[in-house]
């Protein structure tokens, strides 16, 4: 009897475990969130958030439709759509990790209404007012890119040039579409700050809040299978990559604390013939173009000029 007694407390510690692992890592819960005006903490931000709240304000203050889709696994997915000018390509962006595109993409869409391209700023699922319960660090938001590159042909026809972008998970979400046959008409991949797979990323961050990383890890991967309903080893942005076909732009901050430069070095290293990368001196995470704009908006300026020959 004792023993069945231990073997029941052991099998409810490792269900609690789970639990609160994946509330942790995984949960759309409402007190993880953030919004568009949360700015990032840490010394390396500090003296930009007056630069970043100016350019949030900027995106709340323009015109919008919002726009919605259905995920292949039946959610409903928001985003707002900035039209600039007919016939345009058009940009779509997935910004990062319970984070918001108002913020995490205020640089490119500053610098893509300079260019008068057409953008999306997408609610990744579980965040804004999309729906959805798990966040999956772009293993099924990597299918939700097709689900709005089919809403943008419906709108704008078969031949709309469309270039992906993303920041963090954003930027890791949009690689790891590169090798699941896009559409022509998708002509690049911007991403900035994209961690190499998510395995790697999560293995960092508990690494970096200094608990054991086997077990934790562990812990995870079968809170997301289990919980979550998804595989977080069942692909990486560097096992997309080295199978593209697409130009992609990698651009990162040599200080990037958070999701190191390595990872996008890791990613230029597996398919250096359709990769770019740009790396930032002494930018934190997400925060290139705040630290270099010039370098940022020069090799955007050229990675669109080579794929959508404007």
């Amino acid at each position: 009897m004792v023993v069945i007694w231990i073997a029941a407390g052991v099998l409810l510690l490792f269900v609690v475990a789970l639990y609160v692992v994946y509330d942790i890592c995984f949960s759309g819960n409402k007190r993880h969130m953030g919004d568009e005006r949360d700015l990032p903490k840490g010394e390396q931000y500090v003296s930009y958030h007056e630069v970043i709240s100016r350019c949030v304000d900027k995106v709340m203050a323009d015109s919008y439709e919002e726009v919605s889709v259905f995920s292949h696994d039946g959610l409903k997915l928001y985003g707002r759509y900035y039209h600039r000018r007919d016939d345009a390509p058009l940009i779509i962006f997935f910004h990062g990790y319970r984070c918001s595109s108002l913020r995490d993409g205020n640089g490119i869409f500053l610098y893509s209404k300079t260019l008068h391209y057409n953008i999306l700023l997408v609610d990744q699922r579980v965040h804004g007012k999309s729906e959805g319960k798990t966040i999956t660090f772009g293993i099924k938001e990597r299918y939700d890119c097709f689900s709005w590159v089919e809403w943008a042909q419906q709108k704008f026809g078969m031949d709309v040039q469309i270039i992906l972008a993303g920041l963090s998970m954003g930027a890791a979400t949009v690689l790891m579409t590169a090798n699941m046959g896009l559409p022509k008409n998708v002509r690049g991949i911007m991403a900035d700050c994209p961690y190499s797979s998510p395995e790697a990323v999560i293995r960092k961050v508990i690494k970096d809040m200094n608990f054991p990383v086997g077990l934790v890890y562990w812990l995870a991967k079968h809170a997301a299978r289990w919980i979550g309903k998804f595989d977080l080893e069942e692909t990486s942005a560097v096992e997309a990559v080295r199978e593209s076909k697409i130009p992609i732009l990698i651009i990162h901050g040599d200080d990037d604390r958070f999701v190191p430069c390595a990872m996008s070095q890791e990613c230029f290293q597996a398919c250096k013939e359709n990769v770019e990368l740009v790396l930032v001196e002494g930018a934190g995470h997400g925060m290139s173009h705040c630290v270099d704009a010039k370098k940022y908006e020069d090799a955007a300026l050229a990675f669109f000029r080579k794929t959508l020959g404007e």
